[in-house]
C-alpha cells in the first residue's frame, strides 16, 4: 500500500500518455511510440513545473520500468548470440569509450568546465548515460548540482529522435535491423535513448523486435565499462585526497555493476534452455510486446523529468562538452 501510495499518481501519468502514443506509434510508424512519449513528456514538463505526489512515481517510472523493460527483452533471445554480437562491437565500443573520454578532458581545459561535471558528461556520454552518472558521482564526490546538470546535458544532446533519420541517410540496411542495431548500441549514450531509436527503427521498416535487440545488446557489453572506468577514478580521486589528507570514498562493486545486466543474461539462458528442450521461441513473444510498452512509458518518465529551458539558460559550456564527446 505504501509503494502505491508513494508512486501510483505518478505511474497513472506515464500510463496515460503512454497508451495514446503507443497507438499513434502504430499509426505513424515512421516516428514511433517511444519518440512521440519522450516528446509529449518534454511538453507537458514545460508547463508542470511542479508536480507533487506524481514526482515520485515518475522517476521510479524512468529507472525502474525501463530496467525491467530491458531485462523482458531478454526472453526470446539466445544466449550464442547476445555472446556472438558482444564479441564484434566490443572493439568499436572501445574505441568509442576512448575518444569521447578523451574530448571530455581537452574540453574541461580549454573551456574550463567543472572538472567533476566533465567527467560525468565524459563517462555519461561514453558508456551508459544516467547509470554511469549515477555510479561515478561517489566516487569523485560530485555534489548534487554536478550531478543533476550531467544528466540533463546527457539527455538533451542525444538527439535520439534524430538517429533513424540519420541511420536512412546513411544508407543503413532496412531490410535487417543488425547494422542500425550495431550503430545505436553504440553510438547513443542512455540505455532509454537506445532503445527508443532502435523500437523506432523497427517500427519503420517493419522489423519486429530485431533492431532492438540487437542494440539492447551492444548496449549492455558497453555498460560494463562502467566497472573498470569507475575504479580507475576511484584510484585517482584516492591518490588526491591522500596528497591533501582527505578520506577518499572507496570503490564499490555493488554499486557499480548495472544488476538488470545480469537478470537479461537470466533471462536470456531460460529461452534458450527452454528451446533446446524443444519449446517454442514464440512462447515469449508477450513479454517482448510487453518489453516494447515499458519502453514507451520510460520515455514519458524521463520527458516529464526534463528542464529544457533551465539546462538551456545554465548548461551551455556542459552541453558543448556532452555534444563533442557524442560526435566523437
Amino acid at each position: 500500500m505504501n509503494f502505491i501510495k508513494k508512486n501510483g499518481s505518478g505511474i497513472l501519468v506515464c500510463l496515460a500518455i503512454a497508451i495514446p502514443a503507443w497507438l499513434l506509434g502504430k499509426t505513424f510508424p515512421v516516428v514511433g511510440g517511444a519518440v512521440i512519449a519522450i516528446i509529449a513528456g518534454m511538453i507537458i514538463a514545460m508547463f508542470w513545473r511542479k508536480k507533487g505526489k506524481a514526482e515520485a512515481g515518475i522517476k521510479w517510472t524512468s529507472k525502474i520500468i525501463l530496467q525491467t523493460a530491458v531485462v523482458l527483452l531478454g526472453f526470446g533471445m539466445n544466449l550464442g548470440v547476445i555472446f556472438e554480437t558482444g564479441r564484434q562491437s566490443l572493439p568499436i565500443i572501445i574505441c568509442t569509450i576512448t575518444t569521447s573520454l578523451l574530448i571530455a578532458w581537452i574540453l574541461q581545459k580549454a573551456l574550463k568546465v567543472s572538472a567533476n561535471t566533465s567527467i560525468l558528461v565524459g563517462v555519461g556520454s561514453s558508456i551508459c548515460g544516467g547509470s554511469a552518472i549515477a555510479a561515478t558521482a561517489p566516487v569523485i564526490d560530485a555534489d548534487d548540482n554536478e550531478v543533476a546538470q550531467s544528466i540533463a546535458v546527457i539527455f538533451f544532446v542525444l538527439a535520439a529522435i534524430f538517429f533513424p533519420v540519420l541511420g536512412k541517410a546513411i544508407g543503413f540496411d532496412t531490410m535487417h535491423g543488425d547494422a542500425f542495431g550495431i550503430f545505436a548500441g553504440t553510438a547513443i549514450n542512455d540505455t532509454s535513448s537506445v532503445t527508443a531509436a532502435a523500437s523506432t527503427w523497427d517500427s519503420m521498416w517493419n522489423l519486429g523486435s530485431e533492431t532492438l535487440n540487437k542494440a539492447v545488446t551492444v548496449k549492455l557489453t558497453r555498460t560494463l565499462a562502467i566497472i573498470p572506468i569507475t575504479l580507475v577514478l576511484s584510484l585517482i580521486r584516492a591518490g588526491k585526497n591522500a596528497k591533501d589528507g582527505k578520506q577518499a570514498s572507496k570503490f564499490s562493486l555493488r554499486r557499480a555493476f548495472p544488476m538488470f545486466i545480469l537478470y537479461f543474461v537470466i533471462a536470456a539462458i531460460i529461452t534458450t534452455v527452454c528451446v533446446n528442450l524443444g519449446i517454442d521461441a514464440g512462447v515469449f513473444q508477450p513479454l517482448k510486446e510487453l518489453s516494447k510498452f515499458m519502453i514507451i512509458m520510460a520515455m514519458a518518465a524521463i520527458g516529464l523529468n526534463s528542464n529544457v529551458i533551465q539546462l538551456i539558460k545554465t548548461g551551455g559550456k556542459p552541453i558543448i562538452v556532452g555534444a563533442s564527446c557524442w560526435c566523437g
